[in-house]
């Protein structure tokens, strides 16, 4: 398995409580795929939305490839993602629910096919975000004392 990350969210893990993961395909233009093997792909502001039937991976800016022709991608393009019908049903399922949303995690290459990782997600109140800057605090410091000893 020859896997290449090329992009990260790295916001999720800080801002959602991730439930469940999924890999996706991305169909994606000529010059989209040549751009995300470059690394230029953003995933700060995107989601995905689907409706039972198609999921769509949206707001993601894949940023335009220089060499390609005058025929060039719109950046925002919303991204049409290939999970399996099941795949779909049962993320539809779970965002009906109250505070359940999907987002990507990481953008990577597997054997050459540009892949999504999208996670099911509920939002994180402030005090949880507070608890996790408090304990990654605490192992910071705990590292210092190792290494300062």
């Amino acid at each position: 398995m020859n896997i290449k990350p090329i992009a990260r969210n790295r916001k999720a893990n800080f801002e959602y409580f991730i439930l469940e993961r999924y890999e996706a395909g991305i169909a994606l233009q000529g010059s989209e795929i040549k751009s995300i093997r470059k690394g230029q792909i953003s995933l700060n502001e995107a989601y995905v939305q689907t409706d039972g039937k198609e999921a769509w991976l949206l707001e993601a800016h894949i940023a335009p490839y220089e060499s390609a022709s005058h025929f060039q991608h719109d950046p925002k393009r919303p991204k049409r993602l290939l999970l399996h019908k099941r795949e779909i049903r049962e993320l539809w399922d779970e965002t009906r629910k109250k505070g359940v949303t999907i987002i990507p995690t990481m953008v990577y290459l597997k054997n050459g096919k540009a892949k999504v990782e999208i996670a099911l997600a509920k939002g994180k109140k402030l005090y949880d975000k507070r608890l996790d800057i408090a304990k990654r605090d605490a192992i910071r410091e705990a590292e210092r004392e190792n290494r300062s000893r």
